[in-house]
């Protein structure tokens, strides 16, 4: 999804719950550092990364094995209309905007979380 601005209020980038449902991920100099941030988001682990300008987030497990994306690839992609994550274990192809599985062994999608840049600091919203 894309960066959001708002100029609410908010408790820091430590993890706690902010403002209206909103989740703290961390900061934007900790996702330059790390190149991917990591949350839990109504119990489930999501993963935040920034590809060509654009924040994204997305669960962090992969439909076909259930293990986590950890090290995945993320790349733009021509033949679709969103940039996509690759599992780096068999390399099933997920759409970022979406969450649609693009390619095998994986069928199922995985779940989209709106995310957004406030004042430095990166925040998922809960469903």
């Amino acid at each position: 999804m894309e960066s959001v601005d708002d100029v609410g209020g908010g408790s820091p980038a430590n993890g706690d719950d902010v403002s209206a449902g909103w989740v703290a991920a961390g900061t934007i100099e900790q996702l330059a550092s790390q190149s991917r941030l990591e949350a839990e988001v109504d119990g489930e682990f999501v993963a935040v990364a920034r590809l060509d300008g654009q924040l994204h987030a997305f669960e962090d497990r992969c439909t076909h094995d259930g293990e986590p994306l950890a090290g995945a690839e993320l790349e733009g992609d021509s033949a679709t209309p969103c940039g996509v994550v690759i599992c780096p274990r068999h390399g099933a192809r997920f759409c970022l905007k979406t969450g649609a599985a693009l390619t095998p062994p994986a069928y199922e999608p995985i779940r989209i979380f709106e995310v957004r840049e406030i004042e430095g600091r990166i925040e998922v919203r809960r469903s």
